[in-house]
């Protein structure tokens, strides 16, 4: 697993974390999400793509607390439970897994997912396992395909249809990504995405290793699809407009969680959240995150996806969510303890 410094590959010699420059592409003409009133609409406008200045910066300021990260996170290790929710939680994590069911399934498995039984004559301790049973250990694998250099940055929000469509998308190709939150009435990334792109709309991708930017859910995951994977996608993101139409009958449970902005205070540097689109326990934190605007560095980490064992070299165990602030050196796993954590560290209206 590279380094925080290493995930924010994008810092110049000035000290700032820089997006790509933006290029002519072709347009077309899928779905995205816009506003009118406060509300999300679905909508069919036309894909804006053009030169422009770079993505949003970044002051790499260092940990003022000047606790390491690395030192708390085999300390979170210990403390976490698995699959054991909260109990103040329970209401919240089982309105989130509504998505998972009707969705299919969307957002929990990588691509080429396989699984296997194999003899198991690996240290426990050492290698990520699902389970282990009569000397053998459950193996999971995904389809071998192109990484990114540098986090793909998109402009989103929780709350948005086709937003966690292109959300799976990113967990089906594996892909990290560097999410600038675009809450209802956020106070800085929303207006930054419009000054970037010319419009109100979300999601909006910018790929800093190839210069693209394009609006557009359906366009967003073909480009993604394409440059980073072999160019086919997971089959419940090609039903048309089926999907956009469960991607928002899903989200109706959670009544508009991760929408609308909460004041709140603004990190130097973007967190680490490692998650997976299709788990409710990463939901309720993206959730929260959205709300308080706070940027952050998305490892995807669905079944089949090599990070799970690079989390568990870096940890000692594999869970998600598990959230990193290079900011604090905070490290933790536990969706409960994460919400608590954002709460008090960045909320400033809770």
């Amino acid at each position: 697993m590279a380094s925080n410094a290493a995930m924010l590959s994008g810092v110049n010699s000035a000290g700032l974390f820089q997006g790509g420059m933006l290029r002519d592409a072709p347009v077309q003409s899928s779905q995205s999400c816009s506003f009118v009133n406060g509300c999300p609409l679905l909508r069919t406008p036309t894909s804006v793509q053009r030169k422009g200045r770079a993505g949003t910066a970044f002051r790499a300021q260092g940990n003022e607390s000047g606790v390491s990260v690395a030192e708390n996170a085999r300390s979170a290790a210990k403390k976490a439970k698995r699959f054991t929710p909260r109990g103040d939680k329970v209401l919240a994590l089982a309105a989130a897994s509504v998505p998972l069911l009707m969705r299919l399934g969307s957002g929990a498995l990588v691509a080429g997912y396989s699984t296997s039984l194999e003899k198991d004559d690996s240290d426990p301790q050492s290698t990520y396992s699902l389970f282990r049973v009569a000397g053998r250990r459950f193996v999971e694998k995904g389809a071998a395909h192109t990484l990114p250099a540098k986090p793909i940055e998109i402009y989103e929000f929780e709350g948005c249809p086709f937003c966690r469509k292109v959300r799976e998308a990113v967990t089906f190709l594996d892909l990290d990504v560097l999410f600038f939150p675009t809450p209802q009435d956020g106070p800085t990334y929303r207006p930054k995405a419009i000054e970037l792109g010319g419009k109100k709309q979300f999601p909006y991708m910018i790929d800093p290793n190839t210069g693209y930017s394009m609006y557009e859910s359906d366009e967003i995951i073909s480009y993604l699809s394409r440059t980073y994977g072999d160019g086919k996608m997971a089959f419940q993101l090609k039903l048309g407009p089926l999907t956009s139409l469960t991607a928002g009958l899903a989200m109706l449970p959670r009544l508009g969680k991760g929408s609308s902005y909460r004041p709140a205070k603004k990190p130097a540097k973007p967190l680490e959240l490692w998650a997976y689109e299709a788990s409710p326990f990463c939901k309720i934190v993206r959730e929260v995150l959205v709300e308080l605007e706070l940027p952050h560095v998305y490892h995807s980490c669905a079944r089949g996806s090599a990070k799970r064992q690079e989390l568990f070299d870096r940890t000692g165990i594999f869970q998600a969510p598990y959230l990193e602030d290079p900011n604090t050196g905070a490290a933790m796993f536990e969706s409960g303890d994460i919400i608590d954590y954002l709460e008090k560290e960045y909320a400033l209206v809770t």
